[in-house]
């Protein structure tokens, strides 16, 4: 077995996370499924999983600390990346590096997409800002919203 070593030579433990192990929780009107948190990780990375119907919309941010890759599994969303807008279907990877402005929008009747973010961190602001499955989906308010991402690393730029 080959074991990897990190950086500074700390060695990661394996994480194999059961469907009863992940958070679900509702995040700005999607249903997201947090596969891999930062715990399991230490850190490096975490995956989440969104179900979303069409017009869900992120706003215009950036993240400070962590790259972001989108998969579309289903549907269809419209990224836009530093000014420009492409269309991302079932299949489609965007890999989205740290300090660039970004945002979607859901353009299919429903998507499932997921998201993918290294360092891990971004998880822990979804659940800060989410709200349990067992409630309506909330959206806090805009500058609520800002105030709470820049705690993450996250700057809000605009509304799309």
């Amino acid at each position: 077995m080959t074991i990897f070593h990190d950086q500074i030579g700390a060695v990661g433990a394996p994480a194999i996370l059961t469907p009863e192990a992940q958070q679900s929780l509702w995040f700005l009107g999607a249903l997201i499924h947090i596969r891999v948190d930062t715990s399991a990780t230490g850190g490096r990375l975490a995956v989440i999983e969104h179900q979303a119907e069409r017009g869900l919309a992120s706003p215009l941010h950036r993240h400070r600390a962590d790259d972001e890759t989108f998969l579309v599994l289903e549907g269809e969303l419209r990224v836009e990346v530093d000014g420009q807008a492409r269309a991302a279907g079932a299949g489609a990877v965007a890999f989205l590096p740290r300090g660039l402005p970004h945002a979607f929008v859901v353009t299919s009747a429903q998507a499932r997409y997921l998201t993918i973010h290294t360092p891990a961190g971004f998880d822990q602001f979804t659940v800060a800002a989410g709200t349990s499955v067992d409630q309506t989906g909330t959206t806090p308010n805009p500058a609520a919203l800002a105030a709470m991402a820049a705690e993450y690393g996250i700057e809000i730029l605009g509304q799309q």
